[in-house]
Formats: C-alpha cells, structure tokens, sequence
C-alpha cells in the first residue's frame, strides 16, 4: 500500500508542480546525506594516538643511543608514557604532576624534549579535532537549510496545486468583456488562497490608443465573478500597450495603521532596534522589531540585516518559523563569535482579523482592548545564539479597534523589575488616543517620567491598530 506521500504525488496533474515536488525530494535526500556524514569527536582515536605517537618519536627518538630499547622491548611502555601525558594535558592543562614528571625523566634521557614535542603534537592535533566538530556543525546547519528549504517547496507544491482551478467560462466571459473596453488578454490563471479568497492572474495589454487603470480593471473582474476585487498590494497603475502580468485579489475586510517612537541609549541618535511593516502575499500585513545585542551603531547593523532578511523572505512566501529557523542557522554557523538578536513578529490577516504571534528572545507585546490589557509572553531564546532554537507563536482574534503595541526589552528594563508588566498595562489602559502615533509616543513618555533618567538601553515602541473596512 503506497505511503502518504505517494499517494499525494499520484494526485497532482499541474507537471510544474510534479517538478517542484521532485525538487524538494533531491533537496531532503541532501539534507540526509549530510547528516549521515562523520559525526562529532570529543577524543581521538587509536588511529590518532599512534599517528601523534609516530610523530613525536620521530622527531625526538631518532638520533638517541636508547632509541632500539625504548621503540623496541619497550615500545608499549613508552606509548603508554605518551598517551599517559596527553590525558594529564586534556583534563588539567600544561603543568603536569610531579610524579608524571618524575616517571618521564626516569625513563627517557631526553625528557624535556619528549614532554615539549608531545605537547605541541597535541596542540596540533587538538587544533584539528575542533576544526572537524566545527566542520560538523556548519555541515548539520546546512543540512537543516535544506530540510526547511524541502518544507517549504512541499508547503507551497501542495498550496498551489490545492489553490489553482480552471473555469473556461468564467476565462472566456472575462476576455469578452476585456475586449469590449479595449484590453487584448493573452492568458489567466485563477486562485483561491488557503483562506477562500480569489486571487486573478491576467496576462493583458491595452489595444492601440487606450490606457487602462489597473484599480478601475480591478473592479470590473470583481462584477464578473460577483467578487470585490482591488489591485494586489504595489501593484502597477496602469496598462500601457506592451503585455504585463496584474494581479486581482479580493478585498480585505481590515486595515492597519502603525505608529513608532524610539529613542537610543543615553538619547544617543543612532538606536539598535529597527523595525518592519510590511504588505505580504494573501492579504497579511507583517511588523516586525529587533533588537540587536549592545546599543549603537554595530546593534543597529545587525538588527537591520535580521529584519531586511525577515521581509525578503516572508515576501518569498516563507512561512515564518521557517524564515527565523533560516535566518537563526545562518547567523550561528557564519561567524566565530556569538551576536545574537530579539526577533519579534505579528502577522496580521486581513481577512479573518486574527494576529499570529512569533518571538524569539522578545520582549513581552500588549493588546489593548475595549475593556482590557493581554499580554503575549515568550521564553525562547535570541536568534544567532544556538543551533537548535525554539520558536514561541501564539494566536489571537482582534476586533475593530484593538491595538497591538509592541516593545523591545529597553522599554519593559526602564521601570521597575516586579512591576514591569503592571506599569505597562496601566500606561496603556488609561491611554485614550486612537492615533497609533500619539499612543507609541504617549507610553514612551510615561515610561521616560517613570524611570526619571536617560535612556540606559535602546527603546522602541511599535503601535499597530486595526480597523475593519
């Protein structure tokens, strides 16, 4: 009996989607095959301890009048002498003991130099151990890209072949009425997101002396398929003569407006937080904050590169653990050092009002309701600082009016340490702006009046609030 994933395999008929398919395969047969490659060594091997035992003798046993006894009746007794000091150097260091040391100059009359050849052998080969356990773990990183790389293929192979449906009349009903208002249309491809909503894909260009709005083309697709339809997020304004590819997707029942107010370390100009809004792909609306380790200059450098790759490849279509488990590998095993950075992101859908929550390392964020202050807590860890990250995500539904504020850690360290989350829902509670703007500054202000100093960390405050259309 064929297994699940043959039996979706057998289902799909679209061959683009066959090959995409086949890709991930190669991409998780990789990913195995490098986790199935050497593994990590705490200790050498008998290989490797005969290997240095040969090398230290060569050097030091050559030329002596003892080298026939010492390497022949009495070999045994000398390696174990050799093997004997090296497990003194891994557990206590250099200095050995003064009965180590007594044996070593009993037995070989060129004691010093045995002691200094064996040790620096020993440097050498502990040298390359670490560089193989490091090899190891760059290659079990690279493994796991491409394992969620195989996942995400597979996420949007199955996506795509579930979504995309032909309807030959609804085509033809479209390209007649097209015609009719000067628009030649080449081909369509018609979608239905994972949520029910219509996405129309319309290769067109406008006949000779016309030039057609893309919002008013939006609308009359929309009357056709008895749908609201408006222009996908940054989508060109018009159509000229030359064919070009639009997309029509249905509209969304809310909208967002965001405001922000920071201020750096010791009010310095320069903050290590950054932030991102951002349109994404099936009518989501992404923020995101940052912050990087330290404050200034350096901090602002790495949290900018988190969030610029956050957007690049949310807007891939990325889902988001994913995107942050990629993100956190490639930090970790492209860099000796240890720079981590807070990655905190809300993603809200703009069709069903609900706002997914994903942290790692953040700051606790705040709902503001009608009648009442939630918070949203997280207890993984930064991203860049282990391999293996756990990633907090929560989910909520939001209502017309609910404000979402986020805050980096600056923030929440300037009040008091047992009353950090009272002060910030109280600050937010007695807040009776609707201004996302007014509100981020106004609780910046109240946690400045509370702590009653300079800024000892980098401070941001990310207000996002939600309307339904």
């Amino acid at each position: 009996m064929p297994d699940l994933k043959e039996r979706e395999k057998s289902t799909f008929l679209n061959p683009y989607v066959i090959q995409m398919d086949k890709l991930a395969d190669s991409l998780g047969h990789l990913s195995d095959t490098f986790l199935r490659l050497a593994d990590y060594r705490r200790t050498f091997t008998k290989e490797e301890n005969e290997d240095m035992f040969r090398r230290v003798t060569e050097k030091v046993c050559e030329n002596c009048e003892n080298k026939e006894g010492c390497l022949g009746e009495r070999r045994l007794v000398t390696y174990h002498m050799m093997y004997e000091i090296l497990c003194a150097v891994e557990e206590y260091g250099a200095e050995l003991n003064v009965e180590l040391k007594r044996r070593l100059q009993k037995q070989c009359i060129l004691a010093p130099r045995f002691l200094r050849e064996t040790l620096e052998t020993f440097e050498s080969a502990k040298q390359r151990l670490v560089w193989n356990n490091k090899l190891v773990q760059n290659r079990e990183g690279y493994a796991k890209q491409l394992e969620n790389f195989a996942k995400t293929i597979r996420y949007t192979t199955r996506e795509l072949d579930a979504g995309i449906f032909e309807d030959e009349h609804l085509e033809k009903k479209i390209k007649t009425h097209l015609r009719k208002s000067g628009v030649k249309m080449l081909s369509s491809v018609f979608y239905i997101t994972p949520n029910g909503k219509y996405e129309i894909h319309l290769t067109i260009k406008a006949t000779k002396g016309h030039v057609i709005p893309v919002k008013e083309l939006a609308a009359e697709v929309g009357n056709l398929v008895g749908r609201i339809m408006m222009p996908e997020q940054g989508e060109r304004p018009i159509v000229g003569d030359e064919y070009c590819t639009v997309t029509c997707v249905e509209g969304a029942r809310f909208h967002t407006l965001q405001g922000i107010a920071k201020i750096g370390k010791d009010c310095d100009r320069i903050s290590g937080d950054t932030f991102l809004l951002t349109d994404l792909p099936g009518g989501k609306k992404g923020a995101a904050l940052s912050d990087g380790m330290g404050a200034g200059e350096e901090a602002f450098r790495e949290s900018t590169m988190v969030v610029e790759l956050l957007e690049e490849l949310l807007d891939a279509g990325f889902p988001v653990k994913t995107a942050i488990q990629l993100m956190n590998t490639a930090l970790v095993i492209g860099r000796e050092e240890v720079r981590f950075s807070t990655i905190d992101v809300c993603l809200f859908d703009l069709y069903s009002g609900e706002c997914e929550f994903v942290k790692a390392g953040a700051a606790a964020t705040f709902i503001k309701k009608e009648d009442k202050v939630e918070k949203i807590h997280s207890a993984a860890l930064p991203i860049g600082v282990i391999q293996d990250i756990e990633i907090d995500t929560q989910t909520r539904e939001l209502n017309s009016g609910d404000f979402v504020i986020m805050v980096t850690d600056g923030v929440l360290d300037a009040l008091p340490a047992a009353r950090q989350d009272s002060l910030m829902s109280q600050f937010i509670s007695e807040a009776d702006m609707q201004n996302p703007k007014e509100l981020a500054h106004h609780i910046l202000e109240r946690v400045l009046e509370c702590s009653g100093e300079k800024p000892v960390d980098d401070m941001t405050i990310l207000v996002i609030g939600v309307w339904r259309i």
